[in-house]
């Protein structure tokens, strides 16, 4: 095969990747998601299997957090009408407000100022609720450090930054990191609940974490939590956390003062209902239409969700070169995290690293990784993520570009971009964890 031709694979197995990513996003959208699982009709609002006569209650509020906040608002909207009234907290400034909301805009992935203030805002709006009224949540992925406030005024904000940079980095899973921000915090593991109560509530999750641990997402803030202050201990001994943690947060664990978060027998939790209507699944099922579409056979395998990155890149690589052996061409899709202990400040995020690393796993295969986040955000770069190939090292190699000293030091972005190969679409308003698009032929 001439080089010309070579390249033209290469370049065709990338487009592959990306429309199939581009199909996925667009398809597990809000919008779509809210069409088939909300409605109201006649004053009369369906969440799934629950339904409530709004015209019954003396108030209805709405309290939406995440990156999905403000996407979440105009869909409800969109459905309910627009008598709607609340707060949103999101982090990204949308091009318009719905009429009857207060906005904030909120930091990620570590809080800010704003996120203290939108914190305070809903705590003061909730605990005003009576029980005639109906609390509607609508959470997403990133709620965590977009409305923040600590448990304990010693905690300033400084120190609360530092604390999440130290969690973030950890390398830990996400459902680790959330259990300790939890029992930091005054709104997180089940406290908006408390405030909220004893009005009746109903929440709805667009989610970003593991199916199986929904107490998770943005940490929790109106569900039982299942982990405990013990859990923090262990977590925190696991990953070394204390002698990275300021000596506000590192007090709180040294002289046992963490204050167990509201579990499934707390009576806030009498009157509230919990409804997922999207999440990785659905963007994986919608990816793995893509591929059958383009005429390639799909196998998923979410196994390394939340394994360190080379891991899952041995992991994952092994698997589509066996699947190979029986079936061609064919497309493996894996959905979750990877998780990236960083130890250097360059810029990219945990999609662009997995990604790197397969590269030099893959030079001269005819086999392409796509590996990118449903929010359009990846660790503190401008792209979702990133799409490797067999071609990829020669590529950067040609470049000048040493992929080598990218990878150690996490500044995989610049060589992404200069080749042409990040994934940039934007903030999509939605956050249902990543995919990873893997293509052998």
């Amino acid at each position: 095969m001439s080089d010309a031709a070579r390249e033209s694979q290469f370049r065709a197995m990338r487009e592959a990747a990306r429309e199939i990513f581009r199909y996925a996003v667009a398809e597990a959208s809000i919008s779509k998601a809210f069409a088939r699982h909300v409605n109201c009709d006649r004053g009369v609002l369906r969440v799934r299997e629950d339904l409530y006569d709004l015209q019954s209650y003396s108030n209805v509020l709405v309290v939406s957090l995440g990156k999905a906040g403000h996407t979440m608002v105009e869909a409800l909207a969109h459905e309910v009408g627009s008598s709607l009234a609340g707060i949103v907290a999101s982090s990204v400034e949308p091009a318009s407000q719905v009429r009857g909301f207060r906005y904030f805009r909120g930091g990620h992935p570590t809080p800010t100022a704003e996120s203290i203030h939108a914190a305070s805002a809903l705590l003061r709006t909730l605990e005003g609720q009576p029980a005639s009224a109906l609390v509607i949540f609508l959470l997403s992925g990133g709620g965590s450090s977009i409305v923040e406030k600590p448990i304990d005024d010693e905690i300033s904000l400084d120190d609360l930054v530092a604390t999440y940079r130290v969690l973030v980095h950890s390398g830990a899973p996400i459902a680790d990191i959330n259990a300790v921000r939890k029992h930091l915090s005054a709104v997180k593991g089940g406290r908006l609940a408390q405030a909220a109560f004893p009005a009746q509530q109903v929440s709805l999750l667009v989610s970003d974490v593991p199916d199986n641990t929904p107490d998770a997402l943005a940490s929790g803030p109106t569900m039982p939590d299942s982990t405990t202050v013990e859990d923090c201990a262990r977590i925190a001994d696991k990953h070394d956390l204390l002698n990275q943690f300021p000596q506000s947060t590192r007090e709180l664990f040294e002289r046992h003062a963490l204050e167990e978060t509201p579990k499934s027998d707390d009576p806030a939790f009498v009157r509230a209902r919990w409804w997922p209507v999207l999440s990785n699944q659905t963007a994986i099922a919608e990816a793995s239409i893509a591929a059958e579409r383009a005429g390639l056979l799909v196998h998923v395998d979410n196994s390394c969700d939340d394994w360190d990155y080379e891991r899952a890149a041995e992991y994952l690589l092994a698997r589509l070169r066996e699947l190979r052996k029986q079936f061609s061409p064919v497309c493996l899709i894996s959905g979750g995290e990877v998780t990236v202990k960083v130890t250097n400040g360059g810029v990219g995020g945990r999609n662009q690293q997995f990604a790197l690393a397969c590269a030099a796993k893959i030079s001269g295969d005819k086999i392409a990784v796509l590996s990118a986040g449903t929010d359009g955000v990846d660790g503190n770069s401008v792209a979702a993520g990133a799409i490797v190939d067999g071609s990829t090292i020669e590529r950067a190699q040609s470049r000048g570009l040493d992929v080598r000293a990218a990878l150690e030091k996490f500044d995989a972005y610049p060589l992404f971009s200069a080749l042409g190969d990040a994934i940039e679409i934007g903030p999509t308003g939605n956050n249902l964890r990543d995919l990873r698009i893997l293509l052998a032929f």
